[in-house]
């Protein structure tokens, strides 16, 4: 199993030691302020029920799934280069935490959180504010494109680096979601690295998962087993982006 986001914590000692994400349950503070919280370890699949394979993900795509809860959006992004390696972020309230890379076979995979850590704008079935804005594709958001843009108050995000803030009203990255990529070439979703923004979603948007997700209790479920992934276009009916 290929471990890509693997996370240094830094001791007392100053010993760097390797800790796999699927091996901690819980929050995870290091003495360096490293957050990770591993939830269920997930398989991304198709709609069609079949594995998502890491090598078949058409590149610059939004695809999306749901996790760690029933009604928690991510984006699934396979990058056009690798990413960058080992980056060091920090939460709005400056815990300090390290992003290790993108996943697959030339590290290129990425996933986030797709909650804005602004005023958690995210994709519904009916319309997406936030998604990854392709190379040639331009945006008002930032001088260069291929990054996140959240485009309800233009919160830019770089991602090919955990998600750091760009530019915009944004304080803190997107959380990331930490993957697996196997040795059968299938994706694997093992927990969440960064600050979220769960529980202050579930306050704000009790119609919203009453009317997609039958109501907070079940849209508050935890996804365990499979993730069904699918292309941002064909999960909301209309993507703005400026």
């Amino acid at each position: 199993m290929e471990r890509r986001n693997f996370l240094k914590v830094v001791a007392a000692t100053a010993t760097v030691m390797a800790v796999s994400p699927s091996l901690i349950r819980g929050n995870l503070y290091a003495s360096d302020g490293t957050l990770y919280r591993a939830y269920e370890k997930t398989q991304l699949i198709g709609a069609d029920g079949k594995p998502i394979l890491a090598s078949k993900l058409e590149k610059e795509v939004n695809y999306i799934f749901n996790y760690p809860y029933a009604s928690t959006p991510c984006l699934l992004v396979n990058l056009p280069k690798p990413t960058a390696t080992d980056v060091e972020l920090a939460s709005e309230n400056g815990e300090k935490y390290i992003w290790k890379s993108g996943v697959g076979k030339d590290r290129t995979i990425v996933a986030y959180v797709a909650i804005c850590t602004h005023q958690m704008t995210h994709p519904t079935p009916s319309d997406s504010f936030i998604m990854y804005v392709p190379e040639k594709t331009k945006t008002i958001a930032y001088e260069k494109s291929g990054i996140i843009v959240c485009s309800s108050h233009m919160s830019a995000f770089d991602v090919h680096a955990g998600a750091k803030v760009l530019g915009g009203a944004a304080t803190q990255p997107l959380a990331a979601v930490v993957l697996e990529h196997a040795t059968d070439d299938t994706l694997w979703a093992v927990g969440i690295l960064g600050s979220d923004k769960f529980q202050d979603y579930f306050k704000s948007f009790k119609p919203e998962l009453k009317q997609f997700y039958n109501g907070p209790a079940e849209a508050k479920k935890l996804v365990s087993i499979s993730a069904k992934t699918v292309k941002l276009t064909e999960f909301s009916k209309e993507l703005i982006q400026y």
